[in-house]
C-alpha cells in the first residue's frame, strides 16, 4: 500500500530549526517539503545577517558549493541524450592537458593505464582529487586553487577551462576506476560541457535549464541589485558563531568579482524556491509544469548508478553515506539497513560545503529541501535529525 505523510508531524521540523537557531548551533535556515509535487511544509529560522539582525526568508540566496553538483550532472545528461558526447569519452578529446596523465603511487609517479573519462569524473572514480589532504595529488590540486583564489579580484581571473586544464596537469590520486575519491571531478565536467556545446556553462544551464524552469535567482554570479539577499557565511568558534569571508575552491564568497570561474562542483548560487523547481523536475522524471527537460529514461539512469565493489570500499570513511553507493555526482540509496538515516530504496541527492542539502525520495514522492549557510557542515547533526523526523512522518495505512 502507498505511504502516507502524517501532516502533524512536519511542525516538529521548524521547531527544530528555531531550537539549532537559539543554541546558536546555526545563524539561520529555511526548508520546504514537497509531495506528490505540492509543498506541504515550510519553515525558516534566524538570521541572513545576524548583525543587521536581517531575517532568512523564501527569497534568501545560498551559496550552493557541491549542491551545484547534481545540476552539473544533468547537463552532462543532457549532452548524452542529445548524442553530443559519449560516457566513454576521454576527458582529454575536450581538455587536451588530460591525454597523458600520471598516477601518483607509492612507487612514485607511473603513467595513467588508461584515459580518464566522462563516466570516470561522474563516479568519482577519476583519481582527481580536492586540495585538503597532504598527498602529492592534493598538493597538486591545491596549488590550481591557491592560483584561482589569487587571481579572483585581478584583471585576469581563471575561467572554467582555464582552471580544469591546470587540474588535468597535476598527478591523480589512483589509477582511473580503481577506488573512489571525492575530487574535482564535477569542475572538469563544467568545463567539458562548455567545450561540447560551444558556449559558457553558465550560459549553457541558463539556456537549458534555469530560464525555462524559472530558476531566475540561480547562476554562478549575483548581480549588485541582488547581493542584498546573499545570506552571510558563518563558522562556529570558540567565541561563538562568527562571519567566515574566506573564499573556497575558487569561489567569491561576496560574489562581488568579475566571476569567470563557472566551477561544476562548487559554483552556483540559488534560492530554496529556485532549486526546488530543479528537484521537482528530476522528481518528474525530466518534466515539469508541461516541458521536457530530460527523457524519463535518462533520469532514471542518472539516479540509479551504482560503484563497483572496490569503489564502493573507499566511501565507509563517510559515516553520514552509510547505506548509499555514489553516481551522476549523487548519493543514492541502496541498502536503508546500514543508513544512519531513516531512509527509502532509491533517494537520492546531494548537500553543499556550507549545509545546503537536497533529497528526492521516489518512493514517497517526496522533495526535502534545506538551505543555510554554515562552514564545513555539510550532512551534520541537524540535518540528520531533520530527515529523521521526515522520515517518522511517513505511515503505511
Amino acid at each position: 500500500m502507498a505511504r502516507t505523510i502524517n501532516m502533524e508531524a512536519l511542525p516538529r521540523l521548524g521547531e527544530l530549526l528555531q531550537e539549532s537557531v537559539e543554541n546558536k548551533e546555526i545563524a539561520g535556515a529555511n526548508l520546504c517539503v514537497l509531495h506528490k509535487g505540492e509543498e506541504i511544509y515550510y519553515a525558516e529560522a534566524g538570521f541572513a545577517d545576524i548583525s543587521a539582525e536581517k531575517k532568512i526568508g523564501r527569497d534568501s540566496l545560498f551559496r550552493l558549493y557541491s549542491m551545484t553538483k547534481p545540476v552539473t550532472a544533468a547537463a552532462v545528461m543532457l549532452l548524452m541524450e542529445r548524442g553530443v558526447i559519449d560516457l566513454l569519452d576521454p576527458i582529454g578529446k575536450y581538455i587536451p592537458s588530460f591525454e597523458n596523465m600520471t598516477v601518483a603511487s607509492e612507487k612514485g609517479d607511473v603513467p595513467a593505464n588508461r584515459k580518464v573519462t566522462i563516466k570516470d569524473c561522474l563516479s568519482m572514480t577519476s583519481g582527481l582529487v580536492y586540495n585538503c589532504d597532504p598527498d602529492p595529488a592534493s598538493k597538486d590540486a591545491a596549488r590550481v586553487f591557491d592560483e584561482l583564489n589569487r587571481r579572483l579580484y585581478s584583471n585576469n581571473p581563471m575561467t572554467t577551462l582555464e582552471a580544469a586544464s591546470k587540474l588535468g596537469e597535476g598527478r591523480l590520486a589512483f589509477q582511473p576506476g580503481e577506488s573512489w575519491r571525492y575530487g574535482v571531478s564535477a569542475d572538469i565536467l563544467g568545463a567539458v560541457v562548455e567545450v561540447a556545446s560551444g558556449m559558457r556553462f553558465g550560459e549553457f544551464l541558463n539556456k537549458e535549464f534555469f530560464t525555462p524552469l524559472g530558476m531566475k535567482d540561480t547562476a554562478f554570479d549575483v548581480p549588485e541589485e541582488k547581493r542584498g539577499r546573499l545570506t552571510k557565511v558563518y563558522e562556529a568558534t570558540r567565541e561563538g558563531l562568527t562571519e567566515y569571508h574566506g573564499n573556497h575552491l575558487g569561489i567569491c564568497n561576496h560574489m562581488d568579482a568579475d566571476i569567470r570561474y563557472e566551477s561544476g562542483g562548487a559554483g552556483l548560487v540559488s534560492s530554496i524556491e529556485d532549486y526546488r523547481h530543479f528537484a521537482q523536475m528530476l522528481m518528474n522524471k525530466g518534466s515539469y509544469r508541461g516541458r521536457k527537460y530530460l527523457s524519463s529514461a535518462t533520469v532514471s539512469f542518472m539516479t540509479n548508478c551504482s560503484l563497483l565493489p572496490c569503489q564502493q570500499e573507499m566511501m565507509k570513511g563517510w559515516e553520514s553515506l552509510a547505506g548509499y553507493t555514489y553516481g551522476n555526482l549523487m548519493r543514492i540509496m541502496t541498502n536503508p539497513s546500514l543508513a544512519v538515516i531513516n531512509g527509502s530504496m532509491g533517494e537520492y541527492g546531494w548537500d553543499g560545503w556550507l549545509g545546503p542539502y537536497f533529497s528526492n525520495m521516489p518512493q514517497e514522492d517526496t522533495t526535502f529541501l534545506m538551505m543555510l549557510q554554515l562552514k564545513d557542515s555539510g550532512t551534520f547533526t541537524l540535518t540528520r535529525k531533520l530527515r529523521n523526523v521526515l522520515g517518522a512522518a511517513f505511515t503505511t495505512p
